[in-house]
């Protein structure tokens, strides 16, 4: 029996990388390229690491160690413990400069956020001209400062416009500053003005991610406007919310300057809110330990509301599919 001899099956070349030679240079090549891009990334990221280090880390650390001190900048520090925290318990003015700066907090934002969402809506739903979104943004362009004196002026019992107006159509002057009625609730008004266009512009634009789709099959099945507002723009909207109403309250509990440059605190402390009573303590009586731990009591009270602002309205989530 002859058995027909057969040649040895040809090997398949390989596909991918199994089996296949790598060249010599390659890996040092491909980890020098990683390395130089690692290297790069430092450098940009570098100038915003030592801001944040110089200008928000180490401060923080040195003021938590300052409020467990007793220092006035022309003798070293000393340390006193618990002292400076348990003089801010039983502190009045603390607490009365912690009421007032809730009550401003509560004024600004309500406002604020109410007003800023009409507009954002009516943007979206009217017109989105950049020259009317350019309008709504030009009180913000201006400073703090700038804008409390402007408003001082409109608002000055004897010669402001604001007050002329009133004069002119026969009711009494209002001392919107100078009165301990009228003061916080003016306070917050001008920063509403001042900020309400750049609250609206960040809702506005989480108005542009939710889809017409949505709103057009609404139309379809005979939703008016007031209901596609409650059943599919609020809802959508309200991761971008919480983000917007979590700036905002902490940007509102350090109010400063509008009040440093209107009322000073006054009249008879009705203004002097928790940052004023911060800043008189430390440059004004030099007891920078106990502003510092002040300082720590806020930071503590703002971290608590945050987390718990975040966890209330589900910032992290979205009914975007």
């Amino acid at each position: 029996m002859t058995i027909a001899s057969s040649s040895p099956p040809s090997r398949l070349p390989l596909s991918g990388t199994e089996g296949a030679r790598t060249e010599p240079g390659t890996d040092r090549a491909s980890r020098r390229s990683n390395g130089g891009d690692g290297r790069l990334a430092a450098v940009f990221i570098a100038p915003a690491l030592i801001g944040f280090v110089v200008f928000l880390l180490w401060p923080t650390l040195r003021g938590i160690y300052l409020s467990f001190t007793r220092f006035n900048l022309l003798t070293p520090a000393e340390w006193v413990g618990f002292a400076n925290y348990d003089r801010m318990i039983h502190d009045p003015i603390f607490w009365e400069s912690l009421k007032v700066t809730v009550e401003y907090v509560v004024i600004n934002i309500g406002v604020q956020t109410v007003s800023a969402l009409a507009i954002a809506v009516l943007l979206q739903r009217l017109t989105q001209s950049p020259v009317l979104r350019g309008i709504v943004l030009t009180p913000y362009l201006m400073s703090n400062v700038v804008a409390g004196l402007v408003w001082l002026w409109i608002l000055d019992n004897q010669l402001g416009i604001g007050n002329e107006i009133i004069a002119g159509l026969g009711f009494d002057r209002v001392p919107f500053l100078a009165d301990e009625t009228w003061a916080i609730p003016t306070i917050a008004l001008i920063n509403v003005w001042r900020h309400v266009g750049y609250t609206a512009l960040l809702l506005f634009a989480g108005l542009m991610a939710i889809p017409n789709d949505m709103y057009e099959a609404a139309k379809v099945d005979g939703a008016s406007e007031w209901r596609m507002f409650w059943r599919i723009t609020m809802p959508l909207l309200r991761p971008v919310l919480a983000v917007v109403l979590i700036m905002t309250v902490i940007g509102s509990f350090q109010v400063f300057d509008t009040v440093a440059v209107t009322t000073a605190g006054g009249p008879a402390n009705a203004t002097n809110v928790l940052q004023f009573y911060i800043y008189q303590s430390a440059f004004g009586r030099f007891q920078f330990g106990y502003a510092s731990a002040m300082s720590v009591a806020l930071l503590v009270v703002l971290s608590a509301i945050t987390v718990l602002q975040y966890r209330l309205t589900r910032a992290g989530q979205t009914d975007l599919g």
